[in-house]
């Protein structure tokens, strides 16, 4: 590993991180074509992004090989990030989840609950893109317009909460904007894209009565939880993603008005230019169903499909070229 000058950075993957889960699936090998890590559990999570004391994503690539993330933004700080960026820890999480059963039901604080809650509590908005997902796959996000906060008191720790929910037929291409406050959880025979802030705190509603091998329940928690929910909140999560062939390449918006990510959702059957210059951040490129590569005249790096490449604020014009002759997705998240 070498320090480089800020005008060398270039387009940077992270090796990913694996995380077995009790409720892991078998779909991120074949779709994305993952080599996984032996588990005795499956693997349910690969965290592609991560600043967090216990987990650092690790630089795969080009002469940086081998720098942590939380390294890179020591030596290099909001030339990587933003030039107006005032924190120390990169300020998002990039994960695949990978359902073979249904996650728990859950929430995440915002700000205002995490000041009443204490104990480290960190708010959390996030947003999911549908890589794959079964026929019968489903997405829960949010309360039902006619339910009552009693009603979903009442049954949140057992299946007839599911009745008071908003539940979706998943769908590859779809995208579903969970702030913090809506609960959610995750349907079997889902694989998705989850873009987040940098935070790891969740608190478990139900876990719809299932015990781990030892025969033990996951810890609930309800009381944080109530804290948590924003009962008012009615707005549908789901946003439709594009039914049709694109002829041409197209950019379709899908997380506008988030103060903590923006995210777009790119049709492309040609080569893409872009900068970083427009948006004053840093970009983060995920391909979905095709591999492509990123950068410009000097310095290029190919990207398979289901992993992110992290461009620096600085970069400046680069542009995204296709490695088929098919329409390729690529969601591009930005500050």
């Amino acid at each position: 590993m070498e320090i480089i000058d800020k005008n060398q950075l270039y387009p940077i993957i992270f090796e990913p991180i694996y995380m077995a889960r009790m409720w892991g699936g078998k779909k991120m090998a074949p779709v994305l074509n993952r080599q996984l890590p032996e588990s005795t559990e499956p693997i349910g999570e690969s965290w592609e992004l991560v600043d967090r004391e216990g987990e650092q994503s690790v630089i795969a690539n080009g002469p940086l090989q081998g720098m942590t993330i939380s390294q890179l933004i020591e030596t290099y700080g909001r030339d990587i990030i933003s030039p107006s960026y005032q924190g120390k820890k990169f300020p998002l999480m990039v994960k695949l989840i990978d359902a073979g059963k249904r996650l728990s039901l859950q929430v995440h604080p915002d700000s205002d609950a995490c000041a009443e809650i204490g104990e480290g509590a960190e708010p959390k908005t996030e947003m999911w893109y549908i890589i794959s997902a079964d026929r019968t796959a489903k997405i829960m996000a949010g309360i039902k317009q006619n339910a009552t906060k009693r009603q979903i008191i009442d049954t949140m720790s057992g299946p007839d909460v599911e009745k008071y929910l908003q539940v979706f037929d998943s769908k590859p291409g779809d995208a579903y904007f969970i702030p913090s406050g809506k609960i959610h959880a995750i349907g079997s025979g889902n694989l998705l894209l989850e873009i987040q802030q940098n935070s790891d705190t969740t608190y478990r509603v139900s876990d719809w009565g299932r015990v781990d091998s030892n025969g033990k329940s996951r810890e609930l928690h309800v009381e944080k939880a109530l804290k948590s929910i924003a009962f008012t909140d009615r707005t549908p999560s789901r946003i439709t993603g594009v039914s049709d062939n694109v002829a041409h390449n197209r950019k379709f918006p899908i997380i506008k008005h988030c103060p903590f990510f923006h995210v777009d959702d790119l049709r492309l059957v040609e080569t893409w230019r872009d900068s970083t210059s427009e948006s004053g951040s840093f970009h983060l490129i995920t391909p979905i169903n095709n591999p492509v590569t990123v950068g410009n005249e000097e310095c290029r790096t190919q990207v398979p499909a289901g992993s992110t490449c992290f461009i620096p604020a600085t970069f400046g014009v680069y542009w995204i070229s296709l490695d088929t002759d098919q329409e390729t997705t690529v969601v591009r998240t930005t500050l």
